[in-house]
C-alpha cells in the first residue's frame, strides 16, 4: 500500500473517520476533522485490497465510536439550543402574562366602535385560518393560478363532491371568487395608487432637499451680518416673549432661565409667563422663579388666567389682549420645554427688516434626549425628515409651511390681521398659519438656527401627542375648506384694483389694502393648500397606512385571488423608509423598526384622522404632553453655574438650595413607581397579522409571511407597553 501511494507524498495513508473530539464536560467540547480519506482508498477497500483483516476491524470500531460520540454530542448541542429557545418563549409568555395583569387599560377607548371593528376581523380571522388548516389537510394544496371557475363549479356539483366539509369549502371559495375578491382587489388598487402618489410627493421632496443642499439656497437677509453685531445702532424692534405653561413643573426652571439670556436690549424686551397651571403648588414655584428674575432686573411678567378656556389657544388670545401688546412690534413664542440660545432674537429677527411681506420666521427643533431610547430615536427620525425636507423645501419654494407652535418669531400685524388666536381646534398654530397664508403672509424657516427641546420618552405620552397632531388638521381642514375655496385669485387686475381703490379712498385705505389685497393668493397655492398640505398629507397618509398593511394585506391571505405585489409590501416601503432617514444619517441601523413602527402608529393617527374629520369626542382632546425633565436637569445645572454672570443680587447658599432641589427632586423621579398600559387595538391588531402570517404558510409566500410576523411582533411590543419610557 505504501508503494501504491508513494506518489502522494512519500506519507502512509492514515485510515479511519478523520476527527478528534475534544470534551472537558458536556457544555465545553470541540471537535477538530482531520484529513479526509482519499477517494482511491475507498475503492481498494471495494475491491478487497486492504490491509490485514485485525486493522480493518479495528478500523471499524474506532469509525462506530467516534460517529457515535459525534452524534450524541450533536444531539446535546440541538437539544441545549431547544432548550434556549423554549426558555425565551416561556421568559417572554411569563412577561405577556404580567403585563396583562398589571397593566392599565383605557376603558372609552376599548368600548369604542374602532376597537369593535377590528375584534370582529381579528374572530373572523382566526375562524378563516381554522377552516383553511383544515382544508389543507384534506387535500386542498391548489395556489391562487389553480382557481378556475370551471374547476370550482366541478367541485360545488354534490355528484363530484366527496363530502359535506369539501362542498362547503368549495362553496366558500366560489364566494371568494365572485364577491370578496373584486371588492378586495378594488380597495387595494385605490390603496396601492394613494401609495404611490404620496411616494412620489415624497421623492420630489427629497429631490428638493437635494437641490437646496447642492445649490446652497437659504434665506438672505437685506443686509450683511456684520449689522447684527452693530450694538445699539443696529435692529433691535420691540420684541415680545410668550411662554405658554400648565402644570409645567418639570421644565419651568429652564423655560425662564434660557428666556431670562436672551441677548437683546432690555428696554425692548418683555417676557410673558403665561401659566394655566391648576396645580397651586406648580403656580407658587412658577411665581416665585419670575419674582427672583425680576429683582434682577430682567423685564419678565407672570400671568394666570382665572377662567381657563381654549387650552393653548386661549391663553396665548388673552396675552395678546393685554394693553401694552400694542407697543411691540414681533412676538417670540416657545413652549415650557424648549431651550433657545442666546442669540436666538440675533438670528431670527432681522429677517424681518425690510421684508413687510414677512410674517413668520420659524427655527428648527432640536432634541437632547433623542438617543434616550428606542422611541425617541424612532422619533428623531421623523422630525429631523420634517424639518429638513418638508419644512425647507416648502418654505424654500412655496413660502409657506405649518406653524409648529413654538421656537418661532411672528410679526404682530400678521398674526391680528389674520384674526388672531382662535380656539376652533386643537392645532391652533396650523391654524393662524393657515389664515396668514390666505392673507398674503410669507414664512420663511431657517434650517441653520436650532433650538433645543426634548421628545416625548414614553409611548402614552407620544400617543396623545400624535392623536392631537393628526386630529385637529382634520377639524381644521373643514373649517377652513370653504375659506379656501371662496378666496380670491391673486392677479395683476385684482393688484391694480386695490391700489387703485386705496389712493381714491384715503379713509379707508389701510382696510381695503389689507381686507382686499392681502386675502389674494395664486390657485397652485390654493391647490397646494388643498390636495398637498391637507388632503395627501393629512388624510390621505394616515388612512391608506392603516387600510393597506393592517387590514388589506392580512386579508389578501384568507381571500388569495386578491393579491398584493410584492414590491408594495417590501421594496418602496423600504426605498421610503431610506428616504426618510437620509437626514438623520446616524439613524441607518434602525431603518427596519423604524419602517415597522411608522405602520404602527398608524392606528393611532387613522383613529385620530376619523375622530377629526367627522367631530367626535375625541378629537377636542387636549392633554399636555408630559415632560420628563431630562433636559433641565443638567442644562439647568449649568445655567446655576453661570448665574451669578446674571443674577448679582442673588447669593450663594440660594444657589446651592437649588442645586440640593434639583438632586432631591431626581431621587424622587427615581423611586416612582411606574406602571405600563396595555393598549387593546394594537393588541388585536397583533393578533390579526400573526394569524395572517399563519396562513402564509399554507400558501408559501415567503415576503409576505416575514413582513405580517414582524410587523405582527411590533404590534404585539407596543400594544404591552414594551416600547420607551412606563409612565408614572
Amino acid at each position: 500500500m505504501a508503494r501504491l501511494f508513494s506518489w502522494w507524498g512519500g506519507k502512509e495513508i492514515q485510515r479511519g473517520t478523520p476527527v478528534v473530539v475534544k470534551m472537558e464536560n458536556p457544555n465545553n467540547w470541540s471537535m477538530v476533522e482531520l484529513e479526509s480519506p482519499s477517494q482511491d482508498e475507498f475503492l481498494l477497500t471495494k475491491n478487497n485490497v486492504s490491509l490485514p483483516h485485525y486493522k480493518g476491524e479495528k478500523m471499524k470500531n474506532k469509525n462506530a465510536k467516534q460517529l457515535t460520540w459525534v452524534l450524541l454530542l450533536k444531539a446535546h448541542k440541538a437539544a441545549g439550543c431547544l432548550t434556549s429557545i423554549a426558555s425565551a418563549l416561556f421568559s417572554f409568555g411569563s412577561v405577556i402574562r404580567h403585563r396583562i395583569a398589571t397593566g392599565k387599560r383605557d376603558s372609552s377607548k376599548a368600548n369604542s366602535r374602532f376597537y369593535t371593528c377590528i375584534k370582529v376581523i381579528v374572530w373572523l380571522s382566526l375562524i378563516l385560518l381554522g377552516f383553511e388548516i383544515a382544508a389543507y389537510y384534506k387535500g386542498w394544496h391548489f395556489s391562487t393560478t389553480d382557481l378556475h371557475i370551471q374547476r370550482l363549479y366541478t367541485l360545488a356539483n354534490p355528484l363530484a363532491v366527496k363530502g359535506v366539509f369539501d362542498l362547503v369549502y368549495s362553496l366558500w371559495v366560489l364566494i371568494r371568487v365572485e364577491y370578496l375578491a373584486p371588492v378586495l382587489q378594488l380597495l387595494a388598487n385605490v390603496c396601492i395608487v394613494l401609495f404611490f402618489i404620496q411616494s412620489l410627493d415624497r421623492l420630489i421632496l427629497c429631490l428638493g432637499c437635494f437641490w437646496i443642499r447642492i445649490r446652497k439656497i437659504k434665506p438672505i437677509l437685506k443686509e450683511g451680518p456684520e449689522d447684527l453685531e452693530a450694538g445699539d445702532g443696529g435692529y433691535y424692534p420691540m420684541v415680545l416673549v410668550q411662554i405658554p405653561m400648565c402644570n409645567e413643573k418639570e421644565v419651568y426652571q429652564q423655560a425662564i432661565a434660557s428666556m431670562c439670556s436672551l441677548e437683546w436690549p432690555k428696554s425692548k424686551l418683555l417676557i410673558q409667563i403665561l401659566d394655566d397651571s391648576d396645580d397651586s403648588t406648580t403656580q407658587m414655584l412658577i411665581k416665585e422663579e419670575v419674582q427672583k428674575w425680576q429683582r434682577d432686573g430682567v423685564n419678565i411678567i407672570y400671568r394666570h388666567r382665572v377662567i381657563r378656556e381654549g387650552y393653548k389657544a386661549g391663553n396665548l388670545k388673552s396675552a395678546m389682549n393685554c394693553s401694552y401688546v400694542k407697543d411691540y412690534e414681533f412676538v417670540a413664542i416657545f413652549d415650557a420645554d424648549f431651550q433657545p440660545s442666546p442669540e436666538f432674537l440675533k438670528r431670527t429677527v432681522p429677517y424681518f427688516k425690510d421684508n413687510e411681506d414677512i410674517g413668520l420666521v420659524q427655527a428648527r427643533w432640536s432634541f437632547v434626549n433623542k438617543e434616550e431610547n428606542l422611541l425617541t430615536r424612532l422619533q428623531h427620525i421623523n422630525l429631523a425628515f420634517h424639518f429638513e425636507v418638508e419644512q425647507q423645501v416648502n418654505g424654500i419654494f412655496l413660502n409657506f409651511f405649518g406653524f409648529n407652535g413654538t421656537a418661532g418669531v411672528w410679526r404682530i400685524k400678521a398674526l391680528e390681521g389674520s384674526g388672531g388666536w382662535l380656539e376652533r381646534t386643537t392645532v391652533e398654530d396650523m391654524d393662524i398659519a393657515v389664515r396668514a397664508h390666505l392673507h398674503g403672509w410669507k414664512f420663511i424657516f431657517l434650517n441653520d438656527v436650532k433650538c433645543q427641546c426634548e421628545v416625548p420618552e414614553s409611548y402614552e405620552a407620544y400617543r396623545k401627542q400624535q392623536h392631537r397632531w393628526h386630529s385637529g388638521p382634520m377639524q381644521l381642514f373643514r373649517l377652513c375648506f370653504p375659506a379656501i375655496i371662496e378666496s380670491n385669485v391673486y392677479n395683476s387686475f385684482y393688484l391694480k384694483k386695490s391700489i387703485y381703490l386705496c389712493m381714491i379712498i384715503r379713509v379707508w385705505s389701510d382696510i381695503l389694502c389689507f381686507q382686499f389685497w392681502l386675502m389674494q393668493i395664486s390657485i397652485w397655492k390654493k391647490g397646494n393648500l388643498i390636495f398637498l398640505f391637507f388632503l395627501l398629507r393629512k388624510l390621505i397618509l394616515p388612512f391608506y397606512s392603516f387600510t393597506l398593511f393592517c387590514i388589506i394585506l392580512p386579508m389578501t391571505m384568507f381571500i388569495p385571488e386578491a393579491t398584493l405585489p410584492t414590491w408594495v409590501v417590501c421594496y418602496i416601503p423600504a426605498a421610503m423608509s431610506f428616504l426618510n432617514i437620509l437626514p438623520s444619517p446616524r439613524s441607518f441601523p434602525f431603518i427596519v423598526p423604524y419602517l415597522l413602527f411608522e405602520n404602527t402608529m398608524s392606528v393611532t393617527k387613522f383613529n385620530a384622522m376619523i375622530s377629526g374629520l367627522f367631530q367626535l369626542g375625541s378629537s377636542y382632546e387636549w392633554i399636555v404632553t408630559k415632560k420628563s425633565g431630562r433636559s433641565s436637569e443638567g442644562d439647568l445645572s449649568l445655567l446655576i453655574d453661570e448665574k451669578p454672570k446674571h443674577q448679582r443680587g442673588t447669593s450663594e447658599p440660594n444657589l446651592g438650595d437649588l442645586k440640593e432641589e434639583i438632586k432631591q427632586k431626581a431621587r424622587k423621579s427615581s423611586r416612582k413607581k411606574k406602571h405600563n398600559r396595555i393598549y387593546t387595538k394594537e393588541l388585536a391588531l397583533a393578533f390579526l397579522l400573526l394569524t395572517a402570517s399563519v396562513r402564509t404558510l399554507l400558501s408559501a409566500q415567503g415576503i409576505h409571511f416575514y413582513f405580517l410576523l414582524f410587523q405582527g411582533i411590533s404590534f404585539l411590543l407596543v400594544g404591552l407597553d414594551l416600547i420607551g419610557e412606563q409612565v408614572d
